[in-house]
């Protein structure tokens, strides 16, 4: 069984470690809010994957096969990360970047949370990589030891994405006080602009499964 747990946290982190959204979005939070943005974006990232791991068990994984449905999950994708792009480059035009760590702990921050799931939600790479990879790891864990094998592979998932996040978070937090405002809100565009590319890309890839 430590095998199947170490093969997932190998696994999880080689995914993890992967530039993303959802890496983009962390680094983004981490310089407004320190390591708290790591652990509240990778909770709600994982909470959404402990569902969607259980619905694929249960054989829905079969319906992300269809073309439609990548499709829409593309769509929706680009739209929710054009939308989180352009949200941050706004922040900067109208001057509500600030280097104030009292400003940070004002503002509302469950709100990453749920950015954590959405961005799960909303790239369609990672709906394909559980329908795919993610289904042939669940099934051997499952014929190996059943259940208990399934909860093992995911714990181990499920420490890797935490870890590197927080971790990611953690060295981010440390370091922000060496940056001033011009280079901050510099960084902050940088990371808007590449979340709305990353939004293209999903619409480009659901024009290409209708296509």
């Amino acid at each position: 069984m430590f095998a199947i747990f170490l093969k997932s946290l190998i696994i999880g982190y080689s995914g993890a470690m992967m530039p993303g959204p959802m890496f983009t979005y962390t680094v983004d939070k981490s310089m407004r809010f320190g390591v708290k943005a790591g652990i509240l974006v990778s909770m709600g990232h994982v909470i959404f994957e402990s569902f969607l791991v259980m619905l694929i068990f249960l054989g829905a994984g079969k319906f992300l096969d269809f073309t439609v449905v990548r499709a829409a999950i593309g769509f929706i994708g680009g739209l929710v990360l054009a939308y989180l792009g352009f949200g941050m480059i706004k922040e900067v035009y109208l001057d509500r970047i600030s280097l104030d760590p009292k400003e940070f702990h004002d503002r509302k921050q469950g709100n990453m949370l749920i950015a954590g799931a959405v961005l799960s939600i909303s790239n369609p790479y990672f709906i394909i990589w559980w329908s795919a990879v993610g289904l042939t790891l669940i099934m051997s864990s499952y014929v190996a030891y059943g259940i208990a094998g399934i909860t093992v592979f995911y714990i181990g998932h499920m420490i890797a994405d935490i870890s590197w996040f927080t971790f990611v978070a953690a060295l981010i937090s440390k370091t922000r006080h060496l940056i001033n405002i011009k280079l901050y809100k510099g960084i902050i565009i940088a990371l808007g602009v590449c979340l709305i590319g990353f939004g293209v890309r999903f619409f480009i890839s659901a024009i290409g499964y209708l296509s």
